[in-house]
C-alpha cells in the first residue's frame, strides 16, 4: 500500500534521559500506512525506550510525534489506545491472575443487567476476538496462568491486533514461538488493512521475510534507515555494533566428555514419560522441541519447581530429590528460567544484587550484606558474561532484556552449579549478546561443568550441544550426535519423523 509520509506515524528528533544515562538521542523515523518497518539494534540500543515512548508509558524529553498529520504524544497505553495504536510488549504484560477474556477486553468489560460485568458476556466477546485471529485453541475462560509461554504471546499479540487500528508495535513477537505462520498471517492481513507496524526483532531471516525497510538504532541514535533489498547481512550488523563482523559462528570443538556427572533414570512427570539420559563433565547437552513436548517440564522437574512422578536422578552419582530450587542447588544444579520477567529478576533490585542471590551467605554477616563485597562479587560474575560494569549498579528492571538476561547468567554461575539448566538462555537477545552467552556457557563447560540447555533456535543447539535429546509427546524421540546433529535432520526428528535410530535411554 503507497502512503504519503502524513499517512503514518512520523517520530521526529526524540530524546529521553534518565539523570546521567542518555537512552535516546535524536532518534527520527516514518512508519508508513501499510508497512511493516523493522527496527534492528543491539541490546541497550534504545530499542525499548522508544516502544514505552511510542505506547504511552514514558513520554520523550524532546522532539515530535505526528500521526496521520496530528500531534501524537500519549501519556498512557489507553492514550495510544484510544488513538489507535497497541504494542505487543516483549517482557509479557498480561496479568497472571485474570482470565484470557479479561486481558483482551480490559478496561471495557461487557456489562449485563444493573451495569455489572457479565462473565457470560466477556467471555463472548473474546472468543470472537480470538477467532477473528485465528486462535480458537485458546480457551477465553482459561487463566492466564495456565497457559504456555507460547500461548500467552499469542494472546498477548492478539490483545495489540484487537485495538491497533492506525498503528502496530510488535516487540520480539516471535521469541516464544517456534511456529512463526500463524503472526505472519495476521500482519499481512493486518498491513492489507493500512495499519503501520514497527517489527523489532533480532531474528534478520524473518526480518527479511517482512520488512522492505529497517531503522537501526546504536547507542540511542538512529544511525541510518536501509533499503532490506540492497543491505547484506554483515552492513546490518555493521551498522548495529560500529564494526564490521569479526568472526562467523564457530561451532563448539567436540570435547573428550568426563565422568558422568548427571544421571536421569525414567523421569516421569503429568507431561513427561519415562525421560533417560546422562550428561558428563565438559559436555553440553541440548534439548530440542516444538511447543508443548515437554521440555519446560523437563527443567522444571529437574531444579524442583515440577513434581515428578517417578524416575530417579543422580548428581555425581547421589540420588537428587529437590523440592525446590534451593534443594537443587544444594545438590550442584542450577536453573535459568524459561521466563526472565516473571521467574529470575528482582525488578527493584540492582543487578548486583540480584547476582549475589545464591552467595548471601559469603558476602554477609548476621543478616547483613557487606555492600562492598556484594559489588566485587557480582563485578566477577559479571565479567564472565561480558556485563558491563557500570549496569551493576543499576536497578535490573531498567535494564534491556539482553543485559537483564547476562544478569541471571551471571547469578545460575555465581551459585556453585555444577550442572546448569538453561531454558532458551538466547530469547530475546540481539547477536552480540549472543556471542557473550556463548562463551559463558562454552567457557564453564570447558572447566568442567555440565550443561543441559533448550533453545527454540536449532542453529544454536547445532553450534554448542556435542550431543541433542528430541523432545516429542512428551517422550525422547531421538538423540542426535555427530555428523546427524545438523538442522534438517533435526527438523524432520521434531515433527516425529527420522531415520535415526530411536535413543534408549541413557545411551551416548
Amino acid at each position: 500500500m503507497q502512503s504519503s509520509n502524513l499517512s503514518g506515524l512520523s517520530i521526529e528528533g526524540i530524546a529521553k534521559s534518565y539523570g546521567a544515562t542518555v537512552a535516546l538521542e535524536r532518534v527520527s523515523i516514518h512508519l508508513a500506512a501499510g508497512q511493516v518497518h523493522a527496527l534492528l539494534g543491539e541490546n541497550g540500543a534504545g530499542k525499548s525506550t522508544l516502544v514505552k515512548i511510542l505506547s504511552g508509558v514514558v513520554r520523550p524529553d524532546t522532539g515530535q510525534m505526528l500521526l496521520d498529520g496530528q500531534t501524537y504524544m500519549p501519556g498512557t497505553i489507553l492514550d495510544a489506545r484510544a488513538r489507535g495504536v497497541a504494542t505487543a510488549f516483549q517482557e509479557l504484560s498480561l496479568p497472571s491472575n485474570l482470565t484470557v477474556a479479561e486481558c483482551l477486553l480490559m478496561p471495557t468489560l461487557r456489562k449485563g443487567r444493573g451495569g455489572l460485568v457479565s462473565a457470560r458476556r466477556t467471555v463472548a466477546a473474546a472468543a470472537e476476538i480470538l477467532a477473528r485471529y485465528d486462535l480458537r485453541s485458546v480457551a477465553p475462560s482459561a487463566l492466564i496462568s495456565d497457559l504456555s509461554l507460547a500461548e500467552r504471546q499469542r494472546v498477548e499479540i492478539v490483545r495489540a491486533f484487537h485495538h491497533a487500528d492506525r498503528v502496530l508495535v510488535l516487540d520480539e513477537p516471535t521469541a516464544a514461538l517456534s511456529d512463526v505462520t500463524w503472526l505472519f498471517d495476521q500482519i499481512r492481513r493486518a498491513t492489507a488493512r493500512g495499519i503501520a507496524i514497527l517489527y523489532i526483532s533480532h531474528r534478520l531471516a524473518e526480518v527479511r521475510s517482512l520488512c522492505p525497510v529497517a531503522t537501526v538504532l546504536r547507542n540511542g541514535r538512529s544511525v541510518a534507515t536501509v533499503d532490506l533489498r540492497q543491505a547484506d547481512d554483515d552492513e546490518i550488523f555493521e551498522l548495529m555494533v560500529g564494526h564490521s563482523k569479526a568472526s562467523e559462528s564457530v561451532r563448539r570443538s567436540r570435547v573428550t566428555v568426563g565422568a558422568p556427572v548427571l544421571e536421569v533414570r525414567g523421569l516421569t512427570t503429568p507431561k513427561l514419560a519415562d525421560v533417560s539420559f546422562t550428561i558428563g563433565a565438559g559436555e553440553i547437552l541440548g534439548v530440542s522441541a516444538l511447543d508443548g513436548q515437554g521440555q519446560r517440564s523437563l527443567f522444571y522437574a529437574l531444579a524442583g519447581l515440577e513434581k515428578r512422578l517417578a524416575g530417579e536422578v543422580l548428581v555425581e552419582g547421589r540420588p537428587s530429590r529437590p523440592g525446590k530450587p534451593g534443594d537443587a542447588l544444594r545438590d550442584g544444579i542450577g536453573l535459568l528460567p524459561e521466563e526472565r520477567k516473571t521467574e529470575g529478576i528482582l525488578a527493584n533490585l540492582s543487578s548486583a544484587s540480584n547476582i549475589v542471590l545464591p552467595i548471601l551467605d559469603r558476602i554477609g554477616r548476621r543478616g547483613f550484606v557487606w555492600p562492598a563485597l556484594e559489588r566485587a562479587a557480582a563485578l566477577e560474575s559479571a565479567r564472565a558474561v561480558e556485563l558491563s560494569p557500570r549496569y551493576v549498579s543499576f536497578r535490573i528492571g531498567d535494564l534491556s532484556g539482553g543485559n537483564q538476561q547476562k544478569a541471571l547468567l551471571a547469578r545460575t554461575m555465581a551459585s556453585g552449579a555444577r550442572t546448569l539448566l538453561l531454558f532458551d538462555p538466547t530469547r530475546g537477545v540481539d547477536v552480540g549478546t549472543k556471542e557473550a552467552i556463548y562463551a559463558a556457557i562454552q567457557a564453564f563447560a570447558d572447566r568442567g561443568g555440565s550443561v543441559l540447555m533448550y533453545s527454540s533456535e536449532l542453529p544454536e543447539i547445532v553450534r554448542l550441544a556435542d550431543r541433542c535429546l528430541v523432545l516429542y509427546g512428551g517422550r525422547v524421540f531421538t538423540e542426535l550426535a555427530g555428523p546427524e546433529l545438523e538442522e534438517r535432520t533435526m527438523v524432520a526428528a521434531l515433527t516425529g519423523y527420522t531415520s535415526a535410530p530411536l535413543a534408549r535411554g541413557a545411551a551416548r
